[in-house]
């Protein structure tokens, strides 16, 4: 007789190959478990998907219910609301037809697909897995000051989410705070960094470039016009070293712009392959992780793990009292400067003058890099969803 399987559904928006980490890890994992169990994946379709799993041969067993997507990270926050909602409906109607007993579901979009998620569950029995990537409306609010009541009804809305969840999984521990204090869930939550983009293909019998390199969204919580203007002054005073720019975001046009009015020192790539990302943040010495104060209560740069894996060594631009400062330090990555113009040009100046001691850095990083790999990260999230696998 044969044991039936167990058919679990996993909704993230983003997905492979546009997001080359998550994304990619969300399909590896699929794949990984579609022979012992009936796996779907809900996502939004930005390329076209099932062309390119059968020109990858990428996805086998497994069921994809791609839904058009509106919106991209550079649209305006109403479209993305409203693709959000639209996502929603989708979610829901796939649930409904295909009734998994047990979902995993991201913070990708946020709040009201969980909580659409849990009503289902609570409705039809099954269990969700519920993965805080990023603690809404919160970060959303750090960009966007939300109403006072649409922020508490978003926010009463997420907690129970949270509280109906199997369990919860998240970057940090200070996120994890985070989630204990605002919806005093009894729930166990595990801690999960995420994985790198792969460096498999990355030419690294080179030397690296002077210059530094940012792989990554270019949006509302980078820092982008703070970086912007501090290029800008430390050029016009006469530094000779390279900005490397590469992805998508609010910023995008305004990257272009520089890379237009400083063609010398500036040069923005657009959107590139993960290969192309993992062999750009190799090439070069330093590489740059600005990032909101505010937000890192709520989330943790997706880049910084690619960082790690490149041997670049990092300058954060926040304050120091951060959780991704306190990382970089623990970790010996690089250094933490305060948000300021003038900080921000005198470390690129100092840098270009061999001012700097970087002699404590961890170039190697290999206990770093087996923690942020991709067969820790899969193996981790296998147990959580799938007890008993591995």
């Amino acid at each position: 007789m044969s044991i039936k399987r167990e058919k679990l559904i996993i909704i993230n928006r983003s997905f492979w190959p546009i997001y080359p980490v998550i994304g990619e890890a969300l399909l590896r994992f699929a794949e990984r478990h579609a022979q012992e169990h009936d796996i779907g994946v809900i996502l939004q379709d930005h390329a076209n998907i099932r062309e390119k799993l059968t020109e990858f041969q990428r996805g086998k067993n497994v069921n994809f219910y791609p839904c058009k997507a509106w919106s991209i990270s550079g649209s305006s926050v109403a479209r993305r609301a409203l693709d959000s909602i639209f996502f929603m409906a989708w979610v829901f109607i796939i649930l409904i037809w295909k009734r998994p007993s047990k979902i995993y579901i991201s913070t990708d979009p946020p709040v009201l697909v969980p909580f659409i998620v849990c009503i289902y569950s609570k409705i039809f029995k099954a269990n969700f897995i519920y993965h805080l990537q990023d603690i809404h409306p919160e970060a959303t609010n750090v960009v966007i000051k939300l109403k006072p009541w649409l922020f508490k009804f978003l926010q009463k809305i997420d907690a129970i989410s949270m509280r109906q969840a199997e369990h919860l999984i998240t970057i940090t521990e200070e996120m994890a705070h985070e989630i204990k204090t605002r919806s005093h869930t009894k729930k166990q939550i595990f801690i999960l960094s995420n994985p790198s983009i792969a460096f498999d293909d990355v030419i690294t019998n080179k030397d690296k470039e002077p210059g530094f390199v940012f792989c990554g969204n270019a949006g509302r919580l980078q820092r982008i016009p703070l970086l912007i203007s501090s290029i800008k002054k430390y050029v016009n005073q006469g530094g000779i070293l390279k900005f490397i720019f590469a992805g998508g975001g609010v910023y995008a046009e305004d990257l272009k712009n520089l890379a237009n009015e400083l063609p010398k020192n500036v040069i923005y790539h657009g959107l590139i392959s993960p290969t192309q990302a993992a062999q750009l943040n190799y090439n070069y010495e330093w590489a740059l992780l600005p990032i909101e104060d505010e937000v890192t209560r709520y989330a943790f740069p997706s880049k910084s793990s690619s960082y790690v894996f490149s041997g670049a060594k990092i300058i954060a631009i926040c304050s120091k009292e951060t959780s991704v400062a306190q990382w970089i330090l623990k970790n010996n990555l690089g250094i933490i400067i305060e948000p300021s113009i003038d900080s921000i040009c005198d470390i690129f100046s100092k840098i270009e003058k061999q001012q700097l001691s970087t002699n404590i850095f961890d170039i190697n990083r290999d206990e770093l890099k087996k923690q942020l790999s991709f067969d820790v990260f899969l193996n981790k999230l296998s147990k959580l969803i799938f007890k008993s696998d591995t």
